[in-house]
Parts: C-alpha cells; sequence; structure tokens
C-alpha cells in the first residue's frame, strides 16, 4: 500500500476523490488522507502546527472524517509522502510562501521522518473566473499558470528539491486539446471558474496524482469517473483518453525537467 497524506485545502479534496480507484485500476492500492481547511494558506498551516491545533477536516481512505491536527495526522500512520501546496490566491506569490514553507517541511521531517515531502502545484483558474484573487493575476489564466509554475518550483528547491505534482501543468495541457478548449467552447475542468470540475477535472488530477505517486502510466487506465452527488455527469472515452494524455506528458516532463 501507498500511504499519503495531503496538507491542503479544497484544492488537494478535488484532487484526491478518485486517487484510490484510478490507482485500484491500475493493480495498486493507494490510501490518501486529506487535511481541509478551505483556502488555507502556508501561512495558516504553520500557524496551526505551531498551535497543534485540531482545525481540519481530515479525511482518508476507508475511514469516517474526522477533526484533527497536522501533528495528529503525521503521527496516525507511516506516511509514503506527505504533499505541500499553496492556497490557489497565492499560488503565483512565491513572496507568500516563505517563511512558512521551510517550517512545514522541517515540522514534517520532525513527525514524519520516513516520508518523502511532495509539493503539489495547483493550477490556473479559468479565462472567465470570477475568484476575488484572479484580478491580481491581470484575469489572464496563462499569466496566472506562468507565474504559480515559477514560484511552486521555488518552492520544492527550497525543501531541498522537493519533486513536484504537475497538476498545474496537466490542466494546461488539457485545455490545449479542442475538447477542453473552454475558449472556442470546448468543455471547462473547473465547475465554478476555480475549483476543478466533478468529474473530468478531477479525474485529471487523480491520474496526475497517481502516475506521480506510482510511476505507472495512466495511459489506458480503466477506471471512469462518475461524480457521487451528480451521476449524470457522464465522460466520454476519448475525453479520458485526452485527459489521461495529459497527465502521463505533464508526469514525464517534470522527470526530464
Amino acid at each position: 500500500m501507498i500511504r499519503v497524506l495531503a496538507i491542503g485545502n479544497s484544492f488537494s479534496d478535488d484532487a484526491r476523490t478518485f486517487v484510490h480507484q484510478i490507482a485500484a485500476a491500475s493493480g495498486l492500492d493507494i490510501a490518501i488522507g486529506n487535511l481541509y481547511i478551505g483556502g488555507c494558506s502556508l501561512e495558516r498551516h504553520w500557524q496551526n502546527a505551531q498551535q497543534d491545533a485540531a482545525a481540519y477536516d481530515y479525511s482518508r481512505t476507508g475511514r469516517p472524517n474526522a477533526p484533527s491536527s497536522i501533528r495528529q495526522a503525521l503521527e496516525s500512520e507511516k506516511w509514503d509522502y506527505v504533499t505541500l501546496q499553496q492556497a490557489s490566491h497565492f499560488s503565483g506569490m512565491p513572496e507568500t510562501y516563505q517563511p512558512y514553507l521551510n517550517e512545514l517541511s522541517a515540522y514534517i521531517r520532525r513527525y514524519a521522518p520516513q516520508a518523502e515531502q511532495l509539493i503539489h502545484e495547483t493550477w490556473a483558474y479559468e479565462i472567465d473566473s470570477t475568484h476575488s484573487a484572479f484580478p491580481d493575476y491581470g484575469r489572464d489564466q496563462r499569466r496566472m499558470y506562468q507565474l504559480l509554475k515559477a514560484a511552486y518550483e521555488k518552492a520544492a528547491k527550497d525543501i531541498g528539491g522537493a519533486r513536484i505534482i504537475p497538476s498545474g501543468d496537466a490542466f494546461q495541457l488539457a485545455r490545449e486539446n479542442p475538447l477542453f478548449d473552454y475558449t472556442h467552447g470546448g468543455k471547462s475542468l473547473n465547475r465554478d471558474g476555480f475549483h476543478a470540475s466533478l468529474t473530468l477535472g478531477r479525474y485529471l488530477l487523480g491520474c496526475v496524482w497517481v502516475e506521480t505517486l506510482s510511476g505507472i502510466s495512466m495511459v489506458g487506465n480503466t477506471f471512469v469517473p462518475v461524480a457521487a452527488d451528480h451521476p449524470e455527469l457522464t465522460s466520454a472515452p476519448e475525453e479520458l483518453t485526452v485527459l489521461q494524455k495529459a497527465a502521463h506528458d505533464a508526469v514525464q516532463a517534470r522527470r526530464k525537467g
């Protein structure tokens, strides 16, 4: 079993949704825990860690949700990976990452020294997003992506050359395909202009995570996503094929780069 703990927010919640099922379709067992506070920044995570605050809604594959502190979750089992990410609205602002990222990284080494730390690169907002932070990026999806990509690369170097889970890269690659070119009538991979869509967006993220964690290509994976609360949101085979390739290409590019 691969065990991964995400210290995150709603974006890690999106990312984890289909990880277990996608992994199972590739013959893998991945258990994922998520420490959730909506919109939580690295600064707030570090404040919570210092106070050992049970401020999170902690979800873990196969178990009921429960309140938790970061330390409680870190010590609850032997994690193989722990992921860190910035709140999406600060994602392209490297000045918001430190000193909180370095402090959190040291904290994780203290309570989960066996775990590899990974940086989860979040994604740029949709072109017509109404998120209050989008004007900080000139309401420009490409600019937001370029800024967050640079910020996450710096963050990974700051904590010793951590590997990056390239969710943001995969989103942009998928958006280049006509099926997901929202500018020209394709489907959006977002459900509200910033969170991932309930099936396709979350499926893409799951493929990125599973391939990063396992090294196994997601091209040809047989799992078909169905949103628990919206079973009518079906996915066409050609859409899943495009998303599998986007995930694979993003992960491979990070490995080579």
